[in-house]
């Protein structure tokens, strides 16, 4: 996981891979080659120039966003530490605890999609059933 390393400022280029990351976009690369697909994707190109364009107020909030993202899924890593247990004297395992937990952070990287205005990333599909034949 990279981490919010600048407080003021133009965002980090670990912040905007987490910016990508978090709304469910593909590796950006170096940007040169055939691989420069996502020149091609609007949505990519938007958020690109959200992210490079953000006031200082914007820059706030997205940095707030990425900070709650990165607990989040920390949470839901450390909660896979307890699956293997179903009680423990009088504490008993949420079953549903993990799925909870993605259902959280997915909703909070839709809510920074929301932010950005832009629509989330193939990664992070629309939140919606898909049935694929």
């Amino acid at each position: 996981m990279s981490g919010t390393t600048s407080i003021t400022g133009p965002l980090s280029d670990s912040e905007r891979v987490d910016c990508r990351r978090f709304c469910g976009y593909e590796l950006y690369g170096n940007g040169a080659g055939a691989n420069a697909g996502y020149r091609y994707f609007t949505a990519y190109g938007t958020l690109e120039y959200r992210l490079t364009n953000a006031s200082d107020a914007e820059l706030t909030v997205i940095r707030t966003y990425l900070s709650t993202l990165q607990q989040l899924e920390t949470a839901i890593i450390t909660a896979a530490a307890n699956l293997d247990t179903a009680s423990a004297a009088v504490w008993v395992r949420n079953p549903n605890e993990v799925a909870d937990r993605q259902r959280l952070f997915a909703y909070q990287r839709r809510q920074l999609c929301g932010f950005l205005g832009i629509p989330p990333g193939a990664g992070l599909g629309d939140g919606g059933s898909r049935i694929v034949m």
